[in-house]
């Protein structure tokens, strides 16, 4: 898993000016609880944070907080970003303790989608139902992403949470709504074959009474 340390100032100001003002340093204000201590307020430098905030592990790995040399681990928990601009406005951090589980999105990375029979062979187009999915465990079991492998995936055919391969220590805390076993991918008929089918198939029913109109007719002239 990619390692992430967060050089930041504990700092005293709050409020909306204190805020600005950091911004306007090109700092970005943030804040750290949990692990049953009081709320630190930071300051982190924004442009090596903006740079960190484009891994796509950034938001799934264990961050390593130095303030002035005193080091917490923490997790992400929220990331604030401007309406328009490309500027992180406020970063919540969540400390972490090494011997309790925390939970966690983890994101889904699909792999062998191009070679499944469903797709290559049976015409078929991969639908992700999922990207995501919320995970349970300790801090050193946290995986930086889960694989879900389409090799042997066929047309019509879905992949279910629970058929998912945890890493060990790693369990899905919810598997849906009311506990369903809900699909993470499937693979389904394209959408212009099938209207194209419907569209044909009646079209094929005034054939066939063409065929008989002719013959009602002549056993009218008898």
């Amino acid at each position: 898993m990619a390692k992430f340390e967060l050089n930041a100032e504990k700092r005293d100001a709050k409020g909306t000016s204190a805020s600005r003002r950091l911004r306007s340093a090109g700092k970005i204000p943030a804040v750290m609880y949990g692990a049953g201590k009081d709320v630190t307020m930071l300051a982190l430098d924004h442009n090596s944070l903006y740079h960190q905030a484009q891994n796509e592990s950034f938001y799934t790995s264990i961050l390593t907080v130095n303030m002035g040399g005193q080091k917490e681990q923490a997790v992400l928990r929220d990331i604030q970003m401007h309406p328009f601009k490309p500027r992180i406005q406020h970063l919540d951090l969540q400390r972490i303790s090494a011997t309790e589980k925390l939970h966690m999105p983890v994101p889904l990375h699909f792999i062998n989608q191009d070679v499944a029979p469903g797709v290559k062979l049976q015409g078929g187009i991969v639908a992700h139902l999922m990207t995501e999915v919320d995970v349970t465990c300790l801090p050193h079991q946290l995986p930086e992403y889960l694989t879900v492998d389409l090799a042997n995936l066929n047309l019509g055919q879905s992949i279910h949470l629970t058929d998912l391969s945890l890493p060990d220590g790693v369990a899905i805390t919810s598997l849906g709504h009311g506990g369903a076993n809900l699909a993470v991918v499937t693979i389904t008929v394209v959408r212009a074959t099938v209207e194209a089918e419907a569209v044909a198939a009646p079209a094929a029913a005034p054939a066939e009474g063409a065929t008989e109109a002719p013959a009602a007719a002549e056993a009218g002239k008898k």
